[in-house]
């Protein structure tokens, strides 16, 4: 059995992957999975497989990726960019080989450009959290929804011109003031989502965008892509594990 670990900021997701080609998916919540599944040795993240994975079951190798990995290396694992397990990933779920890819993730955001299935440029943005899932969780608690409700909302947005995620939620509230509907509330932070984002997609910008991440199950922001750039958005079955699955397949490829 082949395993992916992606260990993010907000959770960590695990992909296992037997010869059948199929996958078993599992998330934890961060500081939940190292309690439950790991422990220090030797200044590295020793994770008990024997507590995570079915009974029984071996691990032949294993491939760790994320936000987690520059502060916690895995013993017995081999680690690869963000990027390239989150290109791996869409390439393998989607059978694409050239797009732009837009990652979303609790802390930040990344855009490549990928040819033949190979990586020809990229941007990120970790020194901000007004792009990322982190963002739309405190927005959504300002407005007192679910991020499922502020997912559905695109239609006559606020402008929300703040590109400060915490003065953000003072501006939004003192949109809350002038009596806008919680529709086009909604709506505005969706789009000042896009509008960040926007200078890094329109630099390596193709006809297809594969979305990833835990943000691309916001469906509001797919149909604003969409839209506002005129390409196709795709997004793969369980985004938020893209980069895990992507780890199984570079562990499967040796």
């Amino acid at each position: 059995m082949y395993c992916g670990l992606d260990l993010g900021s907000r959770s960590v997701k695990v992909a296992l992957a037997g010869e059948d080609g199929g996958f078993t998916l599992r998330k934890f919540a961060t500081a939940d999975f190292y309690r439950r599944f790991g422990s220090c040795r030797d200044g590295k993240l020793a994770v008990d497989f024997r507590a995570l994975l079915p009974e029984g079951a071996v691990v032949e190798r294993v491939i760790s990726t994320g936000y987690g990995r520059q502060a916690a290396a895995v013993a017995g694992a081999r680690a690869i960019p963000e990027i390239k397990a989150h290109v791996l990933g869409a390439v393998h779920l989607t059978g694409l080989l050239d797009f732009t890819l837009l990652d979303l993730g609790g802390q930040d955001s990344k855009v490549a450009l990928v040819r033949k299935g190979r990586i020809v440029d990229f941007l990120t943005n970790d020194k901000c959290a007004a792009s990322t899932g982190r963002y739309l969780e405190n927005m959504a608690a300002v407005l007192g929804i679910t991020l499922e409700e502020l997912g559905q909302h695109y239609r006559d947005p606020v402008e929300l011109n703040s590109t400060c995620a915490i003065f953000g939620e003072s501006e939004l509230i003192g949109k809350m003031v002038e009596g806008h509907p919680l529709s086009s509330l909604a709506a505005g932070v969706n789009y000042s989502i896009f509008r960040r984002i926007r200078p890094m997609l329109v630099r390596l910008l193709s006809d297809t965008l594969v979305f990833t991440g835990g943000v691309a199950q916001n469906r509001a922001l797919v149909e604003i892509l969409s839209r506002e750039l005129g390409v196709k958005v795709v997004v793969p079955d369980n985004p938020q594990y893209t980069g895990a699955i992507g780890c199984c397949v570079e562990a499967k490829l040796g």
